[in-house]
């Protein structure tokens, strides 16, 4: 299983980027997030209003916004339901929604398919099967004009399987079923390069099986996401929004880095004891560094008995 999971690792490393034309390889600035535009990663379950609110201040603002929701994770009967559409208009009250939908290679590659995504200020991908939207979009014109949106600053938010196909390294893409982690399908569309991206780690209890991907290959980062929860990505960090925990895997916290990065008040805030950390709400991280960003620590308020002695006085 290991060597099997080494093999295929490897191979898509090896691709990180799409050999088939019309997608343009060009040398990045970053070392995982888009250079331009945001990526909002979603853990599946329910969507907070927070998330709903960035997603919708990325996108452009209400006025301005235009979207086009991907259904194609769903299955052929998404092409004719306008349930998630009516969702992200009603979450975000922007008027200008769109549904894109196809399980055709060919026409996801014609000029005529991706027209609604020409002046896209954002995209919204529905949960599912990720493998059938690697099959429908992979190094395709729709593909190219997925990373257009982000080229023009627009933003690109996916929950569960819309979360998993936004990493390099296409995870649970097995056409037989989740359960399989490593299978029939290990490139997603690598919007967040060199990752791996699970979702509802914890309501599902998966937060320990992206560890043996990331001990055999170092260079990914792995992602794994709670429902509920999320992470903005812009460039190469990003802030966790959301109601639960996301966990990050990484080669120097699973196997130990030789060395600890403890601050002058005894916290170490960029490892753990074991194979991943939790993030939650507010937290920041570097990707590129592979470390926690610290912000600064606001004072501490008087507790009541100490404001009411300070009045007595």
């Amino acid at each position: 299983m290991k060597k099997k999971i080494v093999s295929l690792v490897l191979a898509i490393i090896a691709i990180n980027a799409f050999a088939i034309s019309p997608i343009k390889i060009n040398k990045s600035t970053t070392k995982h997030g888009p250079e331009k535009g945001s990526l909002i990663i979603i853990g599946g379950g329910l969507i907070p209003e927070d998330v709903w609110a960035k997603f919708t201040e990325l996108a452009g603002g209400v006025d301005k916004a235009n979207i086009v929701v991907v259904t194609t994770a769903a299955g052929d009967s998404a092409g004719v339901e306008t349930a998630t559409v009516n969702l992200v208009k009603k979450e975000t009250k922007i008027k200008k929604v769109t549904l894109l939908h196809t399980s055709d290679l060919k026409e996801a590659n014609s000029e005529k398919f991706i027209a609604s995504l020409k002046n896209a200020t954002g995209v919204f991908f529905e949960g599912g099967r990720q493998w059938r939207l690697a099959d429908s979009y992979l190094n395709t014109l729709t593909h190219q004009a997925f990373w257009d949106v982000l080229n023009r600053g627009g933003v690109i938010a996916g929950t569960s399987a819309g979360a998993s196909i936004q990493g390099s390294f296409l995870w649970r893409g097995d056409t037989s079923g989740a359960q399989v982690t490593v299978g029939d399908h290990t490139q997603g569309l690598g919007f967040l390069k060199n990752s791996v991206i699970d979702q509802h780690i914890l309501r599902r209890n998966r937060q320990f099986d992206l560890i043996n991907v990331i001990k055999e290959s170092p260079k990914l980062i792995g992602i794994g996401l709670d429902e509920s929860t999320a992470i903005v990505v812009q460039r190469d960090s990003f802030e966790v929004v959301g109601k639960s925990y996301i966990a990050v895997y990484d080669y120097k916290t699973i196997v130990g880095s030789g060395e600890k990065h403890i601050n002058g008040n005894n916290e170490n805030f960029t490892a753990s004891s074991g194979p991943f950390f939790f993030l939650s709400k507010g937290q920041k991280y570097d990707l590129s560094n592979r470390e926690v960003i610290k912000e600064p620590r606001k004072p501490r308020e008087p507790r009541e008995k100490e404001t009411k002695a300070t009045t007595e006085k």
